[in-house]
């Protein structure tokens, strides 16, 4: 197993990620770090979340940052404002010991423009950045990103399935020619190889890590068959199993999601829904409950759930299978993060038998059908 400093990475970053805890690569780091100290063309690393891919591109990039220049120099964009705030902080724990000091900002939507637009103003080397809320930086002239040298999108698949495919095209078109593109993703739909095709080199390093194997391997899936009006019963009936383990509970609606919590709390389970419509403050006020702990359980809709990295989770559990078979592949990657052993239940139906042999034979993972 190789260490960080034979993977070219410096010692004030090594003692930096030390104090973390971190002190071997993930596969992930291990493969992509080398190659992104020397890269001089663009790169594509396909792997799940949860893999450590922050540090895999966010060390890279801080080791190539020249702190005394005071502008832009590295784009980083992710899909939701909770990864966004979570890559900055990371980044910043990884220059703990580092000078002169690398200065990151991060800038998304739910937060007032102008105290972003202050926070840029102050030397900054580094954005982390949602697409909706650059694009406003970049139209009210902002943010200029002509000179940056990289630029990173992270989740790709989640950007593009979020909506934000406009957007993520003016980015790439705005931000010249001379940057590096660094993209990352789980998974490797149309969508994406026509932006790779588009604004990549087709020289492009790919890096995939695990690629038989879709989904990591420390989560075990079940299936358990039920009816549409025994299925809250068989949930509650799970989450009892289950007390004093923290979990995440899968809803394709707003409705159901909505549903499904107030029953859970008339139950007296400790439950908060995450969905769309919610107001950012509310939404943040159980986040910050969920990460904690002092929140056990999280009901939420796909495109709400995005960007959630809470590690110790012990289960998944989709209420409702989801619309398509990637979503299946964020849903589960959220547990079973950093090494850690997870199980994926899904309720089903008697007819989505057939949807979870779809599911088995595209991810290649398999199912154990459990009794109550």
């Amino acid at each position: 197993m190789s260490t960080f400093y034979e993977l070219g990475v410096t010692k004030d970053f090594v003692k930096g990620l030390k104090e973390l805890g971190i002190k071997h690569p993930t596969e992930i780091q291990e493969a992509t770090i080398p190659a992104l100290l020397k890269s001089t063309t663009d790169f594509i690393g396909l792997a799940q979340t949860g893999t450590g891919k922050t540090a895999a591109y966010g060390l890279p990039i801080l080791q190539n940052i020249d702190a005394d220049l005071t502008e832009v120099q590295a784009l980083i964009l992710s899909p939701t404002r909770e990864l966004a705030q979570q890559i900055k902080k990371q980044l910043f724990k990884f220059t703990k010991y580092i000078e002169p000091k690398i200065f990151v900002e991060a800038v998304y939507g739910g937060e007032k423009i102008e105290k972003q637009q202050k926070a840029l103003r102050r030397t900054t080397h580094i954005i982390v950045a949602t697409p909706g809320r650059l694009i406003d930086l970049m139209e009210r002239g902002e943010v200029d990103l002509q000179n940056i040298k990289t630029l990173v999108i992270d989740e790709a698949d989640e950007i593009l399935s979020m909506g934000f495919k406009q957007d993520l095209n003016r980015i790439l078109r705005y931000t010249g020619r001379h940057k590096k593109t660094w993209l990352f993703s789980a998974t490797f739909p149309t969508e994406i190889q026509k932006i790779v095709k588009t604004y990549m080199s087709p020289k492009a390093l790919r890096i995939e890590v695990n690629k038989s194997i879709l989904i990591n391997a420390n989560i075990t899936h079940q299936y358990i068959k039920t009816s549409i009006k025994g299925k809250l019963h068989l949930l509650a009936k799970l989450l009892d199993k289950r007390a004093g383990e923290r979990g995440i509970i899968f809803c394709r609606t707003k409705a159901s999601t909505r549903n499904a919590t107030s029953f859970l709390k008339e139950e007296g389970f400790s439950a908060a829904a995450l969905e769309g419509d919610m107001q950012q403050r509310e939404r943040e006020k159980v986040m910050r409950a969920f990460k904690k702990g002092s929140l056990p359980l999280l009901v939420a809709t796909d495109v709400a759930a995005r960007g959630i990295d809470v590690t110790n989770l012990s289960f998944i559990i989709h209420y409702q299978l989801p619309e398509k078979i990637d979503y299946y592949t964020h849903r589960s990657g959220r547990t079973a993060r950093a090494g850690k052993k997870g199980t994926s239940i899904a309720l089903i139906i008697p007819n989505e038998l057939q949807k979870i042999h779809e599911i088995q034979k595209a991810l290649n993972i398999q199912f154990t059908e459990i009794n109550r």
